[in-house]
């Protein structure tokens, strides 16, 4: 992660929604997002939300943004101490702090209602503020996002179970630990990144690709915001207002994403009033990557329908 952003801010003379980059004091951490994109003023805007926790929103504008913009007025946003945003001094993250950001955000910007769009947490954080904010959402694109994380670290159990097999008796004999705990001790003394790898890329060819817009970036992830979310809050989480979203949600996820688990995709849309749900027959946890053609027909039509 850069903590000081890599290019200039627009001038004091922009407007919030203005094309370009922008930094703004947010809940008292200044956040840059950049807006692009052309569209109707009266058109609500699109807001992404990245994963992580603790990546940058640069990934997800250089891969699918341009697809996305055209008729669309985008807003990639870097979460508090991600990417090219300020990392708060007092350390302060938790998913109610990232959720009061967005709608101080959504004030700042001067918009009454919004499309949100996140991957990964950042679906997750979509999803929150949708429950929490229903007459400011005009709809919701819930892409990889965990919903139910005792379902997803027993997916994570299972697939350490495959790929070593007996570790997990062996480091925990006892299994008197959480399914995260026993994955978490069973990592160490092996090549966990390469772990997390394979749960989330089906092939490897698209990893590189992921790898090499990272390095494109210039941008890294601390560790910051995700070693205080999991340490806090994510590995109990569950998301417990579905009647809350009364907007419609499209919920996308690939079929091989062994980090979230497809059957709690399915189980969130069912629990939903207005969703729908979309299997990626050749994805992981990355289909606006592995399935790109697909994603951007599937998001620009469930977009269209919103208008």
């Amino acid at each position: 992660m850069v903590v000081a952003c890599t290019h200039h801010a627009s001038s004091g003379s922009s407007q919030p929604l203005d094309t370009g980059e922008h930094q703004q004091v947010i809940n008292g951490v200044r956040l840059y997002y950049r807006v692009a994109g052309e569209a109707p003023r009266q058109q609500a805007p699109v807001l992404f939300l990245h994963g992580g926790p603790g990546y940058n929103s640069y990934s997800f504008a250089r891969l699918m943004g341009a697809r996305l913009e055209k008729g669309q007025r985008m807003v990639y946003l870097d979460q508090r101490g991600c990417g090219r945003s300020e990392r708060p001094w007092d350390n302060t993250y938790s998913l109610e702090v990232l959720l009061r950001d967005l709608e101080v955000l959504r004030q700042e910007l001067d918009v009454e209602r919004w499309v949100l769009m996140g991957h990964s947490i950042g679906a997750t954080l979509a999803l929150e503020y949708a429950a929490r904010h229903p007459e400011r959402v005009v709809g919701v694109v819930y892409v990889s996002g965990m919903s139910d994380a005792a379902f997803s670290f027993a997916t994570w159990k299972q697939e350490l179970e495959r790929q070593h097999p007996g570790r997990i008796a062996v480091t925990d004999p006892a299994g008197s630990s959480s399914d995260y705990a026993q994955v978490m001790k069973a990592l160490r003394g092996l090549d966990a990144q390469a772990f997390f790898n394979r749960l989330q890329f089906h092939d490897a060819v698209y990893l590189q690709q992921q790898e090499a817009v990272d390095m494109e970036s210039g941008l890294r992830n601390t560790g910051e915001l995700s070693r205080t979310l999991f340490a806090t809050e994510l590995t109990q989480y569950r998301f417990t207002q579905p009647e809350r979203v009364t907007a419609p949600v499209l919920v996308i996820g690939g079929r091989y994403d062994s980090s979230i688990g497809l059957p709690s995709l399915k189980a969130l849309t069912a629990s939903l009033p207005r969703a729908t749900f979309l299997e990626y027959e050749k994805s992981g946890h990355f289909p606006y990557l592995e399935e790109a053609d697909r994603f951007e027909q599937d998001v620009k039509g469930f977009l269209a329908s919103l208008r």
